[in-house]
């Protein structure tokens, strides 16, 4: 978190460093991720509880936190931003022959960069936006379940001495959006924006340090934020 909050210090000081007046406005306000998710089969767990093969999956909740996006107008109509959050927190749930089963929890950052084109439509004040970009999502503080090791013991394959945790790879993906911009002022505003992005990651159950589970996870989730804005 420490060194999150660093880096955001330190992209705010290079940008409102070199930027002009009116170039650099700053959003706040609560920005969502609502998964739209689909994952490959738990086929180790489907094997040693008896279930049917492929018929279990992964589901990831949605989570709100504070949305601060940075933006630096290159022109009139080309802006680059950056979204950033505090760390998103989602449980992950069994679907399938497994529904409503906790699988464990993870927390991410997911900072995004994007090309923005902002159009004209005769008002100032209103200016709609569409934008591309890359995501990089760094998954943290993944933990598994107290059920997961209870099936893992109960079956065998584990003991209540052994180590049994979860862990995510990071990914990198595609970003598209579309948002809008309303002046009320001359600094102040109101900002909306609604992204997808390309989430992709892997998890692993891992006991004692070995993958014994593995579980590929498209969270491809729209993320969505209304806040204020502020227009140096």
């Amino acid at each position: 978190m420490k060194r999150s909050v660093l880096s955001l210090g330190v992209v705010v000081g290079l940008i409102s460093g070199s930027a002009l007046a009116n170039d650099f406005s700053v959003n706040v306000g609560a920005i969502g991720v609502m998964p739209d998710d689909s994952s490959s089969s738990l086929n180790v767990v489907e094997t040693v509880a008896g279930l049917e093969q492929n018929s279990t999956g992964v589901g990831v909740n949605t989570n709100t936190q504070l949305g601060i996006t940075f933006d630096y107008a290159l022109d009139k109509n080309w802006t680059i931003e950056l979204v950033a959050a505090t760390p998103f927190s989602h449980d992950i749930s069994g679907t399938g022959s497994l529904a409503g089963v906790s699988i464990g929890n993870t927390k991410h950052l997911p900072p995004t960069l994007l090309g923005q084109y902002h159009f004209d439509i005769g008002y100032d004040s209103v200016r709609p936006f569409i934008g591309l970009g890359v995501n990089y999502t760094a998954f943290f503080d993944d933990q598994v379940s107290p059920a997961v090791k209870g099936l893992l013991v109960d079956t065998g394959v584990a003991t209540e001495s052994d180590d049994v945790d979860l862990a995510l790879e990071n990914s990198w993906g595609v970003a598209y959006q579309a948002g809008v911009n309303v002046s009320l002022t001359k600094d102040w505003g109101v900002h909306f924006m609604v992204s997808k992005m390309d989430i992709d990651s892997t998890g692993d159950v891992r006991l004692n340090g070995a993958t014994i589970e593995s579980v590929d996870v498209q969270i491809d989730p729209v993320v969505a934020m209304l806040g204020v804005r502020y227009t140096f």
